[in-house]
């Protein structure tokens, strides 16, 4: 019995592959379409072939998990065929992001450039160790973690403008205190 538009649903939930063929044969453009419009920006065909594999492979293991007719069957696959594509995408791109930044920080800084940095970090901690500890635990917050002048207002009870005054003549303090130790001049 060959598979045909009335019986490829249940012939596909039963495993056999003829329905599979007939799947790919029909949805194939269909498949292809949504991974391509996803997938076409990482400009790597290679990740666009695996994926619709793998779209495939997904219909094949879920099939028992469609229930439905034909529209409902092309719905059903042009959403895995997103999903699939969705996943892979963010994979390619967390990968592509990992790669690039662990090549920027190896071209772009020596290991005595990375030296100086820490040296550079160390001496700041102490300079700031001399603030009060307000101070401190505003400056750690703000040039070390990143937090906004807002976060760290609602942290600590101050107001926006009170840290912005504090941080301002932490700087000054900072700046003061680095020169008469040699230290440098500036603090940004």
């Amino acid at each position: 019995m060959k598979s045909t538009d009335e019986n490829f649903i249940q012939r596909l939930q039963r495993q056999e592959e003829e329905a599979l063929e007939f799947i790919i044969d029909t949805y194939l453009p269909l498949i292809k379409g949504v991974t391509y419009k996803i997938l076409s920006p990482l400009k790597n065909d290679g990740i666009i072939e695996e994926c619709i594999n793998d779209i495939f492979l997904s219909i094949w293991n879920h099939s028992k998990k469609f229930h439905g007719d034909k529209t409902d069957f092309r719905k059903w696959i042009c959403a895995i065929a997103k999903f699939k594509s969705i996943d892979y995408y963010r994979k390619a791109t967390k990968k592509m992001e990992h790669t690039s930044s662990y090549t920027e920080v190896d071209s772009e800084k020596s290991a005595e450039d990375e030296l100086i940095i820490l040296e550079d970090r160390k001496e700041l901690l102490q300079l700031i160790d001399l603030l009060e500890p307000v101070d401190r635990d505003i400056f750690i917050m703000k040039y070390f973690l990143g937090l906004k002048s807002e976060d760290i207002s609602i942290k600590l009870g101050l107001t926006k403008a009170s840290i912005d005054n504090r941080i301002y003549r932490g700087k000054k303090k900072l700046s003061q205190k680095a020169t008469n130790l040699k230290v440098g001049g500036s603090i940004v």
